[in-house]
């Protein structure tokens, strides 16, 4: 078993500890004695071929009022040693993909990096679901507002997004008559200079975006229905929206055995698919979550099946 767990990830002083799946890998990586180090994508850093952190000793506890401490600063390279997990949150944006080129060199140094860098690039989590036409609602990806509208129009409805936001941050629903729909369309392609989505709208949204669990290609039985609030389309736990537990239905497997093996293939141990209705919306790669939500509601230990996977 390698010795340290490092844990590439945003500032632990503001995770909400009953929802954060990275405390959940720190709290199992703890426990099967793992050495465990913090820091930020912005602490890596190259010299020569080598990727080295600086980064902290780090201790965690199950407590809401003081759920770590934190302990001498090291600075070293990245090798056979190290767990790397990189769970820096969206948006995938310039920083991101350098840390991604980085975490390639301490992998290429023996280090086992989850998810894969490479994967993390590849995976883009709204354009990743285009590997699975028939999984998917109709989808559109452009820059142009004239096929963005007729979109729209065609369906009635539609939900419109950036291609690197999480969280439900810059999500719209569009009808055809709706008299802002050109503004949103500017907003989300910068007046044509940018890709954005248009997606099918699912009225089975009012039973819950569900987050379906793949660990090491297989899906945990159950899954987080995140319900929207009554003043809110988007069911995203962050916008207000209500997560319901609810067991793997047949569809969900479906999906989720469909796209497993091919996470596997590209070195994706842990992802958190999106489902409405018998629909696949988005495959999330970067920092997947409800862990912590589904143990406290099942009595589970995800956490542990994707250890159990990684120091097999």
């Amino acid at each position: 078993m390698r010795k340290t767990l490092v844990m590439v990830m945003d500032d632990i002083a503001a995770i909400k500890v009953s929802k954060d799946t990275s405390f959940a890998l720190l709290l199992e990586g703890q426990r099967r004695g793992y050495q465990l180090r913090y820091l930020n994508e912005a602490d890596l850093f190259l010299d020569k071929s080598t990727t080295l952190a600086r980064m902290r000793a780090l201790t965690v506890r199950d407590d809401p009022d003081h759920w770590f401490e934190l302990g001498l600063e090291e600075i070293r390279p990245l090798g056979a040693d190290d767990l790397v997990m990189m769970r820096a949150d969206p948006p995938v944006d310039s920083d991101y993909l350098y840390a991604t080129y980085l975490l390639d060199r301490a992998e290429a140094a023996g280090a086992l990096v989850v998810n894969r860098p490479q994967a993390l690039r590849d995976f883009n989590e709204k354009l990743a679901i285009a590997r699975f036409p028939e999984l998917i609602p109709d989808t559109l990806v452009t820059s142009s507002a004239e096929r963005i509208v007729n979109f729209v129009r065609e369906r009635g409805k539609a939900v419109l997004k950036p291609l690197d936001g999480m969280g439900g941050r810059g999500i719209f629903l569009a009808t055809a008559d709706d008299r802002n729909l050109n503004v949103i369309i500017e907003t989300l392609t910068a007046n044509g200079q940018q890709l954005a989505m248009a997606q099918q709208f699912l009225p089975e949204i009012e039973a819950g975006d569900k987050r379906v669990l793949v660990v090491n290609g297989r899906p945990v039985p159950w899954v987080l229905a995140r319900i929207p609030g009554a003043s809110d389309f988007r069911g995203n736990l962050a916008r207000g929206g209500r997560g319901q537990g609810q067991a793997l239905s047949d569809a969900d497997r479906a999906i989720a055995e469909a796209v497993g093996p091919v996470l596997v293939e590209h070195g994706i141990a842990f992802a958190g698919l999106d489902v409405i209705g018998d629909r696949l919306t988005e495959i999330n790669v970067t920092s997947p979550t409800c862990v912590r939500e589904l143990d406290a509601q099942f009595g589970a230990n995800i956490a542990g099946d994707l250890f159990d996977a990684i120091d097999s």
